[in-house]
């Protein structure tokens, strides 16, 4: 199937597709009982299925025309170096010829063991610091080899990007249109000034989007899923999301990650000047990422508040307030 006669949308993705896909493969022992439950994915298709005689497995199902064949197998390859390197990640499971990506009726998907937990208490100090340890061993690896398909986490990509997307296809009510531009401006300015503060820093393959949410945590310790995002960027991006607070609380919190991190892998303090920064390219890079996905109805669905008025209107408020943030300086290590 060419990529201008496979599927755009999970429209046709049915639960009998999910499992025909899934007896497609050939695991050795591996049996569907039939039993499907539909996960909290968004951006792909994810489904836990009972196996017969075995422990369940997750099938995820990639967003039609996101990614390549090629990234998304070197994601599938980072993840399995950091599995030889015994670092706890969810690798996706091969077939018996070793293929890691799979293809029914044009929908591409992987599937993966299934790996509970709970979240992780980011108010504990010991947390904070085991968390940083895994993260500074998956970074170790991650600066080993550059991404050659994914990616990189920049301002053009996170920022400029969007904008532009938010701006030509009339999302933004147009008595807040100017605000919304003029105020996203700022912010890319103060995002290029919190660059040129940082300087030149390393940049890696990482997790990507390293929210709570994707570290599950059992009593041996956390283990990290959902590589979906990963891509080349600074090391801080995969540390800024877990801390949370005042500005206090966040270096304390910092300070605890950091004393666990550099047991692996170094930090380099400068890119502190860009925590603010990649909140703002954040702040953009979610808009457009909801309006790109608008045409689907299980957006609408989860998401009733985007592209509202008030939507719109706080947007320009939480950005000016990064403004200013940006220009405050960096936390201290």
């Amino acid at each position: 199937m060419t990529e201008t006669t496979a599927p755009t949308s999970f429209a046709d993705l049915s639960p009998d597709s999910v499992l025909d896909a899934l007896d497609s493969l050939e695991y050795t022992g591996f049996r569907c009982d039939g039993r499907l439950l539909a996960l909290n994915s968004y951006e792909n298709r994810v489904y836990q299925l009972g196996i017969e005689d075995g422990p369940p497995l997750v099938a995820k199902f990639y967003r039609p025309r996101r990614w390549s064949d090629a990234q998304i197998l070197e994601e599938h390859a980072f993840v399995q170096t950091l599995v030889e390197r015994e670092i706890p990640v969810v690798p996706a499971l091969a077939t018996p010829d070793g293929q890691t990506l799979h293809n029914y009726q044009g929908f591409r998907f992987s599937v993966f063991p299934k790996h509970g937990g709970r979240a992780p208490e980011l108010d504990n100090p010991d947390t904070l610091e085991w968390l940083g340890r895994f993260i500074g061993r998956i970074h170790a690896v991650g600066a080993t080899q550059t991404y050659q398909s994914r990616p990189s986490l920049d301002m053009d990509s996170f920022g400029r990007k969007p904008l532009d997307f938010l701006l030509a296809n009339g999302f933004i009510p147009p008595d807040l249109l100017s605000a919304y531009q003029s105020t996203a401006e700022m912010v890319l300015d103060g995002v290029a000034r919190c660059y040129d503060r940082a300087g030149d820093v390393q940049v890696i393959r990482l997790h990507g989007d390293c929210h709570i949410g994707n570290v599950l945590w059992t009593d041996a310790g956390p283990h990290f899923v959902d590589f979906d995002d990963s891509r080349m960027g600074p090391a801080i991006q995969d540390l800024w999301m877990l801390l949370s607070g005042t500005r206090a609380d966040m270096t304390v919190q910092f300070s605890d990650i950091l004393a666990g991190y550099e047991d692996f892998h170094d930090f380099q303090p400068r890119q502190l000047h860009l925590v603010e920064a990649l909140r703002s390219l954040r702040l953009l890079h979610y808009s457009a990422w909801l309006a790109q996905r608008w045409d689907d109805p299980a957006f609408k669905q989860a998401f009733p508040w985007f592209n509202t008025q008030r939507y719109w209107q706080d947007r320009v408020l939480e950005l000016r307030e990064q403004i200013a943030l940006m220009d405050e300086p960096p936390l201290q290590v």
